[in-house]
């Protein structure tokens, strides 16, 4: 059972929030009227039995929309579902790239498939003020706790105050990543100012500055002996976040930085060998670590020999329920469809067979599909990662002639709600056949009458580290050619990819396409290769199916307009072009 979802499910900590003065932020009471709610008095007087319970806010704004069920949310002026930290996301950095296509133009999300998003675009506004939503909770997290008379430093069974400070910040600042690396110019606020202030305007370089000078006096002050908690972060994945910065750098402030990115990914990779694929620390089977009980790669979980999953966010159909995360990735992508055999599809009437039970979960939308551009980059045929998709032989084309069709493009399907067995292979009904969705047994489905999954969603895994490290060689000149291209060989072969001899800038960009996708790093890859607006075209960029350059000023999105209405300080810094 995964236990801190019954943490954040429990009670809900009553935040004094500084709402935004655009409003963005629901105003909570000071008093709780929910039973199950407690304030910070009581915090303070019995911290062992709620100060975990108040941590559990931090996290759980990276899961839920709202405090109250799937169609709550803490954020005004926007669908719940959408508000979802991690679909918030991936509408800006999937949709807007060669990964995927959504058939709907609900909300404006066709602006965001074809690159023709405003500063008033409302998906826009939202994902910045979910992200602040993130950063005030966790601001007062951290100004709660320093002005409670809480003991720091007293460790007990159930709490030691001062690394759940550390881990607020942590969980701050991935936020903050994430505005750094979408908006670049945007707000800064922090716990040291009073409730009601609202964020001022930052510029990048100095964005970047405080949140490098953050993330460094984190992992300085992180306690050596630090247990690795189940659905909390670890010390690894903070070195993650912090490589992610200095990966990018060149891009936020014009610094290469790969020096320091390439020694926390030899830091973290060095941390983890010795046990799961060829000892390298990524589990063993790559469809697993998207499956049901992939619980077990989380930090904290059962395999710590195979712990890929460097930080992840809890999902379990009981106690975390939402639109968004791994629900969103599963049903967005299945659909019930009508052809009687694979045989019998007719491309022409739109027919085509899926069931979303054979996938473990009971709730298919049919709305998300791969790009063809996307399609074409899994050449080899014994490559795993594209195994449970839906292609021609079930009534689906590559090509997107048609994007408002869910058949018209490949049902790129990697998120699943199937269980594997203990050692992370599916449970087949022919042994000797091939993994395909028709060969994955009843055993496997067991969970297919839930609508909300089991599966948890990695926010950062070890492959990716291994892939950063080949980036540092490739693009930053750290390192040397053979480790880089070990680095990227042991990726490969995991997924039963040919091994390569050599590796090229876009090579690596295309194998990072093919482990990472639908994990919300596609936009920042294409911009860091300068393949995003131009020298790369996709279906329907730019609004022709052919694909077309858009604005070099979109590798960043626009402040958004209702935030300079209201603060009109911030029209001095909004992102040229917009």
């Amino acid at each position: 059972m995964k236990s801190i979802n019954k943490l954040i499910a429990s009670a809900a900590v009553v935040l004094g929030l500084g709402a935004m003065s655009t409003s963005c932020v629901n105003d909570l009471d000071l008093t709780p009227e929910d039973p199950r709610s407690f304030t910070w008095a009581d915090i303070a007087n019995d911290p062992d039995t709620y100060l975990p319970q108040a941590l559990n806010k931090c996290y759980s704004v990276l899961a839920v929309s709202g405090q109250s069920g799937e169609g709550s949310a803490d954020l005004k002026g926007m669908d719940a579902g959408k508000s979802c930290y991690q679909r918030a996301l991936f509408i800006l950095n999937e949709k807007s790239t060669d990964e995927c296509a959504w058939i709907y133009t609900e909300d404006g999300v066709d602006n965001i498939v074809k690159g023709s998003w405003t500063n008033g675009h409302g998906l826009v506004y939202g994902t910045y003020s979910r992200l602040y939503v993130i950063i005030a909770i966790c601001n007062d997290f951290i100004r709660q706790v320093e002005a409670s008379g809480i003991e720091l430093n007293n460790k007990t069974t159930m709490n030691c105050a001062a690394q759940y400070v550390r881990e607020a910040r942590a969980i701050r600042a991935l936020a903050y990543y994430n505005v750094l690396d979408m908006w670049g110019n945007a707000g800064w606020v922090d716990e040291t100012v009073p409730y009601g202030t609202n964020p001022t305007p930052i510029v990048r370089k100095d964005l970047y500055a405080k949140l490098v000078a953050e993330l460094k006096d984190i992992i300085a002050t992180w306690p050596a002996d630090a247990k690795l908690v189940y659905g909390r972060v670890g010390l690894d994945g903070v070195k993650t976040l912090l490589a992610k910065v200095y990966l990018n750098a060149e891009i936020y402030v014009g610094e290469n930085h790969y020096a320091e990115c390439l020694d926390l990914c030899n830091q973290i990779i060095a941390n983890h060998q010795g046990g799961g694929f060829k000892n390298s620390g990524l589990a063993n089977h790559y469809l697993a670590v998207f499956s049901a009980n992939n619980d077990r790669y989380m930090p904290g979980g059962s395999k710590p020999d195979e712990n890929e999953i460097l930080w992840g966010v809890p999902y379990e159909n009981t106690y975390t329920q939402a639109y968004g995360g791994t629900r969103y990735l599963m049903a967005a992508a299945l659909s019930n469809g009508s052809a009687n055999t694979y045989a019998e599809v007719d491309i022409a009437k739109s027919k085509y067979k899926m069931a979303c039970a054979d996938y473990g979960i009971n709730d298919q939308w049919g709305c998300m599909h791969a790009r063809e551009q996307f399609s074409d980059k899994f050449i080899d045929a014994n490559d795993v990662r594209d195994d449970l998709w839906c292609k021609e032989a079930a009534g689906f084309t590559k090509e997107n002639t048609d994007y408002s069709k869910y058949n018209n493009g490949y049902a790129a399907i990697k998120f699943t709600n199937l269980l594997t067995k203990e050692d992370g292979t599916f449970y087949l009904n022919d042994e000797t056949a091939p993994v395909t969705i028709d060969n994955i047994s009843a055993a496997s489905k067991a969970l297919s009458a839930n609508v909300h999954p089991d599966t948890d969603l990695p926010l950062f895994r070890l492959a990716d580290v291994y892939l950063m490290k080949a980036e540092c060689f490739v693009l930053g000149g750290q390192g040397d050619a053979a480790s880089a291209l070990a680095a990227v060989n042991v990726v490969r072969e995991r997924a039963g990819a040919a091994a390569w001899s050599n590796l090229t800038s876009d090579a690596l960009l295309d194998e990072r396409a093919r482990e990472l996708y639908w994990e919300n790093h596609r936009r920042s890859d294409l911009v860091r290769y300068h393949k995003f607006t131009s020298g790369y075209n996709w279906a329907w960029k730019g609004g022709v199916y052919e694909g077309t350059d858009i604005n070099d000023y979109q590798t960043v999105f626009p402040l958004p307009a209702n935030l300079i209405a209201a603060q009109p300080e911030f029209a001095s810094i909004q992102n040229p072009g917009y």
